[in-house]
């Protein structure tokens, strides 16, 4: 059997979200199940980036029962799975407001979360998209 090579291919993504963080206060990796979102932004989680999964059951508690306090503390994080909160998404919008600095929030979630008129609304201005597709 022969060995495998366990490094990741690099994927374009990557360099468009490093450069929508420069310059964009929320930035939003999204994409279909399983196309690699978390694995991408698990790199960015340094230099003060807090990595939080909305899969875990007590993060996702305290995101939905009070947004706003769940991100006060947050400088700068990473929401994996922000569309099991979609909560969140106001709260974000007024933290941006009060704080535009870019590189604030870096978000994950599925594409059907970006068809949502109150997610259009509430983030427009404040956010760029990365979309991410599947190796093929």
């Amino acid at each position: 059997m022969p060995a495998t090579d366990d490094a990741l291919i690099p994927r374009d993504a990557a360099r468009q979200v490093a450069t929508a963080l420069a310059d964009t206060p929320v930035v939003m990796l999204n994409g279909p199940r399983q196309c690699g979102k978390t694995t991408l932004v698990r790199d960015f989680a340094v230099e003060g980036r807090r990595y939080i999964s909305l899969d875990d059951e007590t993060a996702l508690t305290a995101a939905r029962d009070d947004p706003a306090g769940f991100l006060r503390p947050l400088d700068r994080a990473i929401l994996d799975e922000v569309q099991r909160a979609p909560e969140l998404l106001r709260a974000i919008k007024l933290s941006v407001d009060q704080d535009r600095r870019p590189g604030r929030f870096l978000l994950t979630g599925s594409a059907d979360l970006l068809t949502l008129p109150t997610v259009a609304d509430s983030l427009a201005g404040r956010m760029e998209v990365v979309t991410l597709l599947p190796l093929s």
